[in-house]
This record gives structure tokens, sequence and C-alpha cells, in this order.
């Protein structure tokens, strides 16, 4: 079963709360740990990953932290998992890093686990953290008129 490590879910969880505060300036581990629920140690250990990939710039000092190093659209969830976890692979068949099959020549798996490969990288690769951030504040303006409408129907 293909599955996303704690490694990736928690660098996606990362890096969209910087998006979340973009142009804002620098947070510290501690804040973006509390604000996504992540271990702070952990996260600590995440970091160094995401800015070899310059995904992520550090900042030092009293006020220092993290930023994105690029704009929010400009940075795919395929991008931060590959800088967390390596290679996204399905199979041991599938994707320009896989390692391959002994069987080949006989062998289906590659021409169905490389079109699922595919499907999966395209859609991470379409999915930006600006899409994130907006689809969250566009179900947040929506909770927000419910939460308005109910106080007014119930005399608020």
């Amino acid at each position: 079963m293909f599955k996303v490590s704690s490694k990736g879910r928690y660098g996606v969880k990362a890096v969209y709360e910087l998006a979340l505060h973009y142009g804002e300036g620098p947070l510290t581990v501690a804040l973006i740990a509390h604000a996504q629920n992540i271990p702070e140690q952990y996260l600590e250990q995440l970091m160094p990953s995401l800015k070899r990939a310059g995904i992520v710039k550090g900042m030092r000092g009293a006020q220092g932290g993290y930023v994105l190093a690029d704009r929010p659209d400009q940075i795919s969830v395929k991008d931060v998992v590959k800088a967390v976890e390596g290679p996204i692979l399905v199979a041991d068949c599938a994707g320009e890093d896989a390692p391959g099959c002994d069987a080949s020549d006989r062998c289906i798996g590659p021409d169905v686990w490389t079109r699922v490969q595919e499907a999966v990288e395209e859609t991470m690769a379409q999915m930006t953290f600006q899409n994130l951030v907006e689809t969250q504040r566009q179900h947040l303006k929506r909770w927000f008129l419910r939460w308005e409408q109910d106080l007014q129907m119930h005399g608020g």
C-alpha cells in the first residue's frame, strides 16, 4: 500500500503553516509545531531537509525562524514530500526512481504501476500551497457565514 509517512505529512503541515503566514516574517519551529500539532523535536529534524531542498530559508537571531524560500504558488506538495521522504514510489517497478523488477519480461506491473505513479505525482505536483491556503480560507468563510446565520436565526 502506498502511504505517505509521518515525515511527509509533517513536512506538508509545516510548509502549509509557513504558507498561511507568507510575507509576515519568520516562524519558529516551536510555533509551527504547536500550530500544526507536530512534535517539536521531530520537526527540528525535518526542517534541514526542507532547507536543503530550497523550500524554506532559516533566519537567525532573536526574531529568527523559518520562511518559505519561494511564493506558496511555486511550492507543491510533491516538492515537500520528495524533500523529506525521497523518491515517491507506489511500487518497486514504477516511476523514474524505481529500482526495477527482476520479472519485467513477463509482468504487467510496470504498465499498471507506472500509470498509477504518474497520476499520484501529477496530483501532488498540481497541489500548491497557495491552493491549500485558499481552500482552507474558503472553508473558514463558509463556516463563519453559517455560524453568523445561525446566530441571526436564534436571536443572537
